[in-house]
């Protein structure tokens, strides 16, 4: 693949020219292009439908219902890009860690990692123990035409937080206690989770994402010298992974308005803004050669139509002049959304940033 995302000795793919690749790519758009964050999600009664009496890591390996909801959103909101469903922890699942998604708690992990002795729990990942990934996105890819298809994965410290503590935490005492008492062993279990979301997100561009997503949900709750010495090499070393398939990379975390310009340097083209800091701000932070995403709160949503789009103009008009931007919440799609502010917002984005 060569450096732009098409295909080396061949002619563009189907989505190249889209108005998202071309925002990653920090090249002139049409308009500016809309997706959000668990856009394929709780928010729309048709996946609720689909997904009754489905578990969650059941529902994520189930290539039909994982094709119907992805493209869900798509048909409803007209937005820009697609993003795989799919969770975080579902390549952790792939290779036999013992975990499941227990509903309103999250990731639940049976045997945290709190020894070196534990790391034996990750072996490698390989194509085979996700089949039914590359047959998703075989079918989504058919389906979608010039629509891009992201696909994503968690960041490194993220899974590592899950796998430390147990489950979701508020404090990360457990992680950050090995991070700073044994950074050996943190280096190391890093260094594993980086081998295997690299492999998790080299199976899906294989299979015809046009993009991915790292998401590094819960960077935000570390400082910036312990984020570069002891979870930015891993980080980097997942973009460094999948840089020769020429796809965009995307990086994103909550809460990390201070260490924007070390998620830049970490690798990736775009990178995705939390709604705490205007764009333009985050711009002079990440520094020039990056797009940006983002950044609207999703809680406007809630608010009077009139408020939504003053809200959104706001971000328009922080992104005016930026390299490239791919509009976006701050953070994901709340469950108790209605489906239609999304749709407008969409709608708004695109009537109001037609060049």
């Amino acid at each position: 693949m060569s450096a732009n995302g098409s295909p080396t000795g061949q002619q563009p793919t189907a989505t190249y020219d889209s108005a998202f690749l071309k925002a990653c790519r920090r090249e002139p758009v049409p308009h500016t292009p809309v997706w959000f964050m668990r856009q394929a999600g709780r928010s729309l009664p048709e996946y609720r439908k689909v997904r009754e009496g489905i578990g969650m890591l059941d529902s994520c390996m189930r290539p039909e219902l994982v094709t119907e909801i992805t493209l869900q959103p798509v048909r409803r909101h007209d937005v820009d890009a697609a993003i795989y469903f799919s969770d975080i922890v579902v390549p952790l699942k792939a290779i036999g860690v013992d975990l499941d998604i227990k509903p309103g708690v999250g990731p639940v992990v049976e045997r945290p990692i709190r020894t070196r002795a534990d790391l034996a729990q990750l072996r490698d990942l390989t194509p085979e123990d996700v089949s039914y990934v590359t047959e998703a996105i075989g079918m989504l890819t058919g389906e979608l035409g010039a629509t891009p298809l992201i696909g994503f994965a968690g960041a490194p410290f993220t899974l590592a937080s899950y796998l430390v503590e147990g489950g979701p935490s508020r404090t990360y005492e457990n992680a950050k206690a090995m991070m700073y008492g044994d950074p050996e062993l943190w280096a190391d279990l890093l260094d594993r989770l980086a081998e295997i979301t690299s492999a998790f997100l080299k199976v899906q561009i294989e299979a015809g994402a046009s993009a991915v997503q790292l998401f590094d949900s819960w960077a935000g709750a570390l400082a910036p010298a312990d984020y570069r010495r002891s979870v930015l090499p891993a980080s980097a070393k997942v973009f460094r992974a999948v840089e020769a398939y020429g796809v965009p990379r995307i990086h994103f975390g909550v809460g990390t308005g201070e260490l924007l310009n070390l998620m830049g340097e970490a690798g990736a083209d775009v990178v995705g803004v939390d709604w705490r800091v205007p764009l333009d701000e985050a711009a002079r932070r990440v520094g020039p050669g990056k797009a940006l995403q983002g950044n609207l709160d999703p809680t406007v949503l809630f608010a009077t139509r009139e408020a939504v789009e003053a809200k959104t103009r706001e971000v328009l008009d922080a992104a005016e002049g930026l390299e490239g931007h791919v509009f976006n919440l701050g953070h994901g799609v709340m469950p108790s959304t209605d489906p239609d502010a999304l749709t407008r917002l969409v709608e708004y984005v695109h009537t109001h940033t037609t060049r």
